[in-house]
């Protein structure tokens, strides 16, 4: 039977500074753990501690950009540009744009803090 997802659950995020996560489908919204989708809203300047999780992200930028540093370099996502980054790579996102940025974030298996692995 299909699930409505009435609104999604704010999550806390990681990083220099509040950051919105809007979870509509994961563990804590709907007790999803194969995926996770989430809105999220970083404002400028906005930073999180590196990662190398177990888990594959997509993340589609629909506002801003978003930085991404990796082991091999960095690049910025812009609007209507996307990103994959595979499990068990290491992975660094900011948001230096003037606007900040406003994406979608698709983990797969859904996203936790169990699996994440920020650096210390």
């Amino acid at each position: 039977m299909p699930m409505l997802i009435e609104k999604p659950t704010v999550v806390a995020a990681a990083g220099n500074m509040p950051k919105r996560i809007e979870e509509y489908v994961g563990r804590v919204n709907s007790a999803t753990e194969h995926v996770s989708v989430a809105r999220m809203v970083s404002p400028p300047g906005w930073v999180e501690p590196g990662q190398r999780p177990d888990f594959e992200e997509i993340t589609v930028v629909l506002r801003g950009a978003l930085r991404v540093e990796h082991e091999s370099g960095v690049f910025e996502v812009r609007a209507g540009q996307a990103v994959i980054t595979r499990r068990g790579e290491w992975v660094r996102y900011s948001s230096p744009d003037p606007a900040g940025a406003e994406y979608v974030a698709v983990c797969i298996p859904a996203f936790s803090p169990a699996t994440v692995h920020r650096d210390a």
